[in-house]
């Protein structure tokens, strides 16, 4: 009975330690927004953000816009060079970090509790914001390790940054593109190799 019991408890352990997957509500496509000429014009970089979290279906929609699929034969909003879709893109929020899935549109939790800190860095008014972005470059992924790949994967990082920018511009989100982080930090939480390099973040939220 007893080495039932235990058993039962291991079970149990093992069970709760399995990463937690999150279907997102499908991405509306009739979300009104500025139009693209409309959305170049307003895009700036914001500094302040309310307090208030983003809504399930703001984040869903900011998410595909960056990243998400949009063809049915698996190819994404953001190209990169030779189809590699090597970006991984992470949400810091308070709750937890999770990764996006594209082909899914789906958030997996890899860490919980808040670290939106290690984001925000040397930078405190990023903390502030209830989700950050954050762009890793899986070179594994990419197939590659030299000069020119680091360079392709560099501008495939800007330009899902750039689609999480034009958003939030079109859609009345705040944002700016971030270089400083705790890239060590960030490694170290999510368990990831010394090929798979956090490169940029966009902390996220509603105007002040």
């Amino acid at each position: 009975m007893k080495k039932f019991a235990l058993l039962t408890v291991t079970l149990l352990m093992g069970t709760s330690c399995f990463a937690q997957t999150k279907n997102l509500p499908e991405p509306n496509m009739q979300h009104k927004t500025l139009s693209v000429m409309e959305a170049y014009q307003q895009r700036k970089s914001v500094r302040e953000y309310s307090a208030q979290p983003l809504s399930e279906q703001d984040l869903s929609d900011l998410l595909w816009a960056a990243q998400g699929k949009n063809r049915a034969d698996g190819h994404l909003t953001a190209p990169t060079a030779m189809n590699r879709q090597e970006i991984r893109l992470y949400v810091f929020s308070e709750q937890g970090v999770s990764l996006y899935d594209p082909q899914t549109h789906s958030l997996t939790q890899v860490a919980a509790g808040d670290h939106r800190d290690i984001v925000a860095g040397r930078q405190d008014f990023a903390k502030s914001a209830p989700v950050s972005l954050v762009m890793v470059a899986d070179m594994d992924k990419f197939g590659s390790n030299n000069q020119h790949a680091q360079w392709m994967v560099s501008v495939d990082t800007g330009i899902v940054c750039e689609n999480i920018n034009l958003f939030c511009s079109a859609a009345g989100l705040c944002t700016v593109p971030r270089g400083t982080m705790d890239a060590k930090a960030i490694q170290s939480l999510l368990g990831l190799t010394d090929n798979q390099i956090p490169l940029i973040n966009n902390p996220v939220g509603y105007s002040k």
